[in-house]
């Protein structure tokens, strides 16, 4: 439903209030998008991850303590990167394709694929 004119009016006069005493704050909340902020907290996750999985590598003969550690911090990060695909949801995971797309990298992924397929199918 949209908004009545007097309502309109308000938000605006809400928004311009919210520049002027914070224009940081402002700028911030303009460009953060849900989408922008789980892929970056899914980053993490991942790196955090590969991080525990290097760790548990490394010392689980050593010291099964630290190898533990890797264990559980590998198992945050799965916990992390399984709420942050929920926050991002299809859409989210949509737009993070388009920008990968968009950036060359599936271009480059793609070929890779088709010539790995085409080797595949010659029996070379």
């Amino acid at each position: 439903m949209p908004l009545s004119e007097h309502e309109q009016r308000v938000l605006h006069e809400m928004e311009q209030a919210l520049y002027r005493h914070d224009p940081r704050f402002a700028n911030r909340v303009r460009d953060e998008s849900v989408y922008r902020y789980a892929g970056r907290n899914l980053r993490w996750s991942i790196l955090g991850f590969l991080a525990g999985l290097a760790i548990m590598v490394a010392f689980f003969t050593v010291s099964p303590v630290a190898g533990f550690a890797g264990v559980a911090l590998m198992f945050v990060s799965l916990v992390g990167v399984a709420v942050n695909l929920k926050r991002m949801g299809r859409a989210g995971l949509d737009d993070l394709n388009r920008t990968v797309h968009a950036g060359g990298v599936g271009h480059t992924l793609g070929q890779a694929g088709s010539r790995i397929r085409k080797r595949f199918r010659s029996g070379s």
